[in-house]
């Protein structure tokens, strides 16, 4: 490969690229950052020092913590549990393996894994596996290894290219994950036998990096099979040949704990030659349900914070619950899109109504009810009762969430405001200025002020939504009434 050109990208998941920004940003930042050596003469008179990827990420990783450096950003609420059970699996140099439900960061965590590898890292130019130019181990790089010796061009790929990424499914092949044999190199002239007609597959190309198999117990048995010498021997075999590859990978893996829907299973052999095997888990403390919402959902308008807590309490009682199939378990999905789906009604309100700050009210709540009831499985025999059970943990949900925001303030006066056929009609269509037009007046009071500031509402949508969440917690207490259908609600 040419020297100061951009070096081939491996196939890779593209969430380290959400983090680093756009394209045009990371280019130029390579640019200033990617390493000037160009051969291999001028690397050894550098002093760089050959490392394997376990070596690389255990050393980087105890230089994080030695500094304090969180090297797992994004991820909450880990940090005692499966974190540290994580941290020793690296730092002993085992492959990995996360056991845990749908929807518990498996994925996310195993991302993360790439930022402790070494920013840039040298190999042969146009090499096929990425070799490092110290150790070449395919003929043909060894070939040209003896032609050029200190001459040999290197080239420089960034950390982004070195975490391969595979979703296992059930006609994932062994051409797929090790290689076979490339009938157009034979076409060429080659002969059966020669090392160089093998096209490598995903596991031989991420050498020198880490490359991770989501939902593995997908792959068939005999897939499973074809991963044995990888991951003890650290070899290929692939068809006939005798072909020795001294491979260095860290292979880390997804799995649920009991695979509910049947799907396969990993085999003993297979489960046995990983170092480590991690149970995940769904966030224990409610704050760090409130941050995966925070950080996961894409919203298009105001979320208050109360909404976003009211959508964490219900997804932890859902999770709670007798009527759900917890072997599948409630993903974090089921917040995110619960948060994005309010979001959006707080904006198709604000379209209808002329509004220029959408604001999502308690009202809102109900639309995403609406839309994420298929995301949950029940227990046989409870699916009759689906609509039942999410309606009653929403407004338990709802409850606790009142209680905490609002407790020790006295809302007597608006439950007096209310009584005698005064009625607040609020709805998915209905503004926040004719919301808050409609209320009643509380003379001198300065309730509602104290409503908004507890809540932190400054501007009519997010008051209109604080004094909404009021009243919804009046009636949950059955201090008032309250009719609703359509996409409105009638309190009174």
């Amino acid at each position: 490969m040419p020297a100061g050109t951009e070096p081939p990208v491996r196939r890779h998941s593209p969430w380290a690229n959400r983090w680093a920004g756009s394209s045009a940003v990371r280019r130029s930042v390579r640019d200033v950052t990617r390493p000037s050596i160009r051969t291999v003469g001028e690397l050894r008179a550098s002093g760089h020092v050959q490392k394997t990827v376990r070596a690389e990420i255990r050393d980087n990783l105890l230089t994080a913590l030695r500094q304090g450096t969180d090297p797992w950003p994004g991820l909450h609420g880990f940090a005692t549990t499966v974190v540290p059970q994580l941290e020793r699996a690296l730092i002993a140099g085992h492959d990995v393996v996360l056991l845990g439900e749908r929807g518990q960061g498996k994925t996310r965590l195993l991302r993360t894994l790439q930022g402790l590898l070494d920013e840039w890292t040298p190999v042969i130019a146009g090499s096929e596996l990425g070799e490092h130019p110290y150790e070449s181990i395919t003929t043909a790089s060894i070939r040209r290894a003896e032609e050029l010796g200190d001459a040999m061009p290197i080239d420089w790929w960034h950390r982004d290219g070195r975490y391969v990424e595979k979703l296992a499914t059930p006609d994932t092949s062994v051409a797929d994950l090790i290689g076979d044999v490339d009938p157009m190199k034979v076409a060429e002239g080659r002969s059966l036998g020669d090392p160089e007609t093998i096209h490598f597959g995903l596991i031989p190309r991420a050498h020198r990096g880490i490359v991770a198999i989501n939902e593995l117990p997908d792959l068939a048995e005999r897939i499973q099979v074809a991963m044995l010498n990888v991951m003890e021997e650290r070899d290929v075999q692939i068809r006939g040949y005798v072909l020795r590859l001294p491979l260095d990978v860290l292979v880390v893996a997804s799995a649920n704990p009991e695979d509910y829907t049947n799907r396969g299973r990993i085999i003993t052999p297979l489960k046995d030659r990983f170092g480590a095997e991690i149970r995940t888990h769904y966030p224990i403390e409610l704050d760090d349900e409130i941050a995966v919402i925070r950080q996961e959902a894409h919203l298009s308008a105001d979320v208050p914070d109360a909404l976003v807590e009211i959508l964490a309490r219900f997804t932890r009682a859902l999770r709670g619950s007798s009527a759900v199939d917890q072997r599948s378990g409630v993903s974090a999905r089921f917040s995110i899109a619960g948060a994005e789906t309010v979001s959006a009604a707080a904006v198709h309100r604000a379209a209808r109504q002329g509004e220029t700050e959408p604001v999502a009210r308690p009202i809102d709540l109900e639309t995403a009810v609406d839309v994420l009831g298929g995301k949950i499985e029940f227990e046989s025999g409870e699916e009759d009762r689906a609509d039942e059970v999410l309606e009653h943990l929403l407004r338990t949900a709802t409850a606790e969430t009142v209680r905490s925001r609002l407790r020790g303030l006295d809302l007597g006066q608006l439950v007096e405001a209310l009584d005698g056929g005064t009625m607040v009609t609020t709805g998915e269509q209905v503004s926040a200025r004719a919301f808050l037009e409609g209320l009643p007046s509380l003379g001198e009071s300065d309730l509602y002020d104290q409503i908004c500031e507890r809540l932190g509402a400054t501007n009519d949508g997010e008051r209109a939504g604080a004094i909404e969440l009021a009243l919804e917690g009046l009636f949950l207490a059955r201090k008032i009434s309250k009719e609703s259908g359509g996409g409105e609600a009638v309190y009174g």
